[in-house]
């Protein structure tokens, strides 16, 4: 009987022991994210991992997700990989078990500045907040993807237990839907990608699925350049579907308007649609899904801009950055107008220095500047910005005028003037034939009626095509496509161009450039 007694009580021992054990590892490991400090163009961050258990941690790894855009540029008291957006620490060399109840930070610098947080954070394959358990789901199946020239679209099988995928392109993360589908853009013609997708859930990311081979398909048309690329603007005048438009006309490339500042050096589509998950990123999606491209217009007339917002050319070159990175760019257009960019030498200096900086950063990228002229060629505050684009070193690839709302009455033949006056001082300042600097030129015009009342038909608008093709100008847009559309009498309005025209008869014609 006693030894029965003393059974019990063993028994019991361990069992308190164990429930002992379970409450004390409840808590668990955890991981927590502090940004330091934030100084416009970069921005250092710290994460604290703690052992809530009672037992020593012999090794943790800590996964973070940064949004679109974001990098890690240096990193201590870890050791870090990275994959696609997602940067992966574990413990340096040097570093022992981490002890119950102990805890041990590390620190990272990121770029560019103004970071939002973290899109995710998983502690040894669970979440962050401790705990974790649960199973992660298998492999996706039936991973098929179809080709444009610059985009592949893949499906998959939904995995059981998952809540979101990620989609890996030659072994590199690209996207993480939370759906089976996926389009990865910005592609080059006629190159064979392989990819793979994995599942996750709570309890962390689950194998990949098998690699499937896909080649896009041989380029046409503009698909390779920015050289014709009318005005999309999807936050006024009924954006019309670009692919329709793509369809009916055989354009490729739309200049998509505007970025500006959604407070601070933040970029934004109209300064309050995000850079993903908007209307403008769903249209920028079907035109590349066409086999199309975008060049985002960055500035315009009115709204508030990035160039007065960013105090400095590197904190702008990184708001530039971000918009590159978003989209996987080949060009960006830089509107610079009105009093508080083109009429400000400070902050035209700081965009040629920021565009410089691009430059330098993305090698291959097109740099577009546009802004408005006299009927003779470039004003004051455009002749200075081509002298200090020389000074400087900035390197613009094309200077675009706008030879509209000077109060012409005759847009061909301004046009022509203006961008004549345009190739004298290009030639004067850097030293080009005619014919290099019309390589360098661009012209935007402004379909049907203008602001003030000029007139562009259709058949003027063909004579403006024929002139800037056969000189071999860089660029040709007009603002809009949304204004595309005829409405004779209509006067100057958002979704129709006040005159008669067959619809998208601007863009046709702009196609053929």
């Amino acid at each position: 009987m006693k030894r029965i007694s003393l059974a019990i009580a063993a028994i019991t021992a361990v069992v308190i022991a164990l429930l002992t054990a379970q409450a004390a590892n409840a808590a668990g490991v955890t991981a927590a994210f502090t940004k330091v400090s934030d100084w416009g163009s970069g921005f250092e961050g710290k994460v604290t991992v703690t052992n809530g258990t009672t037992t020593s941690l012999s090794t943790w790894s800590v996964a973070l997700d940064f949004p679109s855009g974001y990098t890690v540029s240096s990193t201590w008291d870890a050791t870090h990989t990275s994959s696609g957006q997602t940067h992966t620490f574990t413990p340096p060399s040097w570093a022992g078990p981490l002890a119950p109840g102990a805890s041990v930070s590390f620190g990272f610098n990121g770029s560019p500045g103004n970071f939002p947080g973290l899109a995710a954070c998983r502690l040894n394959g669970g979440s962050c907040s401790g705990g974790g358990g649960g199973t992660v789901p298998g492999a996706p199946t039936g991973l098929s993807g179809t080709a444009s020239s610059s985009s592949v679209s893949l499906t998959w099988s939904a995995a059981s237990g998952a809540t979101s995928y990620s989609v890996y392109r030659d072994g590199t993360k690209v996207g993480s839907p939370t759906g089976t589908s996926y389009t990865d853009s910005g592609l080059s013609a006629n190159t064979t990608y392989s990819y793979q997708v994995s599942a996750s859930n709570s309890a962390g990311e689950g194998p990949k699925s098998g690699s499937i081979s896909v080649k896009t398909t041989t380029g046409g048309g503009n698909t390779g350049s920015a050289k014709a690329a009318p005005y999309l603007y999807m936050g006024w005048g009924d954006p019309p579907n670009p692919q329709t438009v793509m369809n009916a006309t055989g354009i490729k490339w739309f200049t998509m308007a505007f970025i500006l500042s959604s407070g601070g050096c933040n970029p934004a589509w109209d300064g309050s649609r995000p850079l993903q998950g908007s209307a403008d990123a769903n249209a920028i999606a079907q035109i590349r899904a066409a086999g199309g491209d975008i060049v985002p217009s960055i500035g315009g007339w009115s709204g508030n801009k990035l160039g007065p917002n960013c105090g400095t050319p590197e904190a702008l070159a990184g708001a530039y950055q971000q918009v590159i990175n978003a989209y996987n760019l080949k060009a960006i257009d830089i509107d610079i107008e009105n009093s508080d960019e083109f009429e400000n030498e400070a902050v035209q200096d700081r965009i040629l220095n920021a565009l410089k900086i691009v430059k330098q950063n993305n090698p291959g990228i097109q740099t577009i500047l546009t802004f408005g002229t006299s009927t003779t060629g470039p004003n004051y505050y455009g002749n200075r910005l081509i002298e200090r684009s020389a000074a400087l070193g900035a390197n613009i690839d094309i200077f675009t005028l706008m030879p509209f709302d000077f109060g012409s009455g005759n847009i061909y033949n301004d046009t022509v003037g203006a961008s004549t006056g345009l190739n004298n001082k290009l030639k004067s300042v850097f030293g080009w034939t005619t014919s290099q600097a019309y390589a360098h030129q661009g012209v935007s015009g402004m379909n049907g009626l203008s602001d003030q009342q000029e007139m562009t038909t259709t058949a003027t608008w063909q004579n403006i095509t024929n002139w800037a093709k056969s000189n071999g100008l860089g660029r040709l847009a007009f603002w809009s496509v949304n204004r595309d559309r005829g409405c004779a009498g209509g006067g100057v309005v958002s979704n129709c161009s006040g005159i008669a025209q067959p619809d998208w008869e601007f863009t046709r014609i702009t196609a053929g450039f």
